[in-house]
């Protein structure tokens, strides 16, 4: 494979949906160009699906991976019934759900993680203004909105995913969780007032009134090993750190339930592990040779 092809697959160009459509028709016909580019269109919007359902980018990034398998192996079987998208979406969807009932994760709470968020409040800020100690905040902004989101029970999760960050189409997403739009609509909104609410009555970011400040949780968030100085996840973006204050400042100017959702929206994906590069590498290569067959 060319490396500008290689390149292509972590730096896509997302094609609209009727270039995806006639790139999925030539990938069922064997073109193995149009393989690539549908897998490099696919592969980071079900990563982003994954981190925000896992709240962890090393499940994510192994969610992704049986979810793509899935998704390849399968491709000779989408008959165009609904958007790949779509499609593409309810396969991902069905082995989240699938992976959260097998996984043997602590669960949580918004009573429990509300409780959390008052440990160490007691202790000073740090003062320390320093490109280190800013990726060490956003670390803890990033981290605390994902554990949010599994104080939500799955299926909760997951239409708030779709609705509130993703933004992805009604229509599009309850075909996905394959619902009927009424009911999606109303699981959505469910989901977007528990973490509305939750958010406005503990998060210093969407109410300033409020005690939690990022700053007075890194302490904490380093004594509990939940974060890691030395390996920080989330915090490769400088220009998003320098730009955050701004954004916040836009953000408080919302009204009160759309706060919490562009406070996630504004997050960056954190940077792809050498081992997921080099997975999807050799997926690509791997699915090339058995058209050549």
């Amino acid at each position: 494979m060319k490396d500008r092809n290689i390149a292509n697959l972590f730096a896509p160009e997302k094609p609209d949906n009727n270039t995806l459509a006639k790139l999925v028709d030539l990938a069922q016909a064997g073109d193995k160009s149009a393989l690539d580019s549908v897998i490099a269109a696919t592969w980071p919007e079900i990563y982003r699906l994954a981190l925000r359902f896992t709240g962890n980018a090393t499940d994510a990034e192994d969610a992704t991976q049986e979810v793509m398998i899935r998704i390849i192996t399968r491709l000779s079987s989408f008959r165009g019934e609904s958007q790949y998208t779509t499609w593409a979406y309810r396969v991902a969807t069905n082995h989240l759900l699938n992976l959260k009932q097998s996984r043997q994760s602590q669960v949580l709470s918004f009573e429990k993680f509300g409780a959390d968020l008052t440990y160490g409040l007691e202790a000073h800020p740090d003062e320390n203004q320093s490109l280190e100690y800013d990726l060490l905040l956003n670390e803890v902004r990033v981290g605390c909105t994902l554990a949010m989101l599994q104080c939500l029970d799955s299926e909760m999760r997951l239409a708030y995913i779709f609705g509130e960050i993703l933004e992805v189409e009604h229509h599009e997403a309850s075909m996905a969780l394959e619902l009927a739009k009424a009911t999606y609509r109303k699981r959505l909104s469910r989901a977007r007032e528990k973490i509305a609410n939750f958010m406005l009555g503990n998060c210093g970011l969407v109410d300033a009134s409020n005690a939690c400040r990022c700053s007075k949780r890194v302490r904490c968030a380093i004594e509990k090993q939940r974060i890691d100085p030395n390996k920080l996840i989330y915090s490769s973006a400088q220009q998003r750190l320098k730009d955050f204050p701004q954004l916040l400042s836009q953000i408080r100017e919302l009204d009160t339930m759309q706060r919490s959702s562009a406070l996630y929206r504004i997050q960056q994906d954190p940077p792809i592990s050498d081992h997921f590069i080099n997975w999807l590498k050799t997926l690509v290569s791997k699915n090339r040779l058995q058209l050549d067959k």
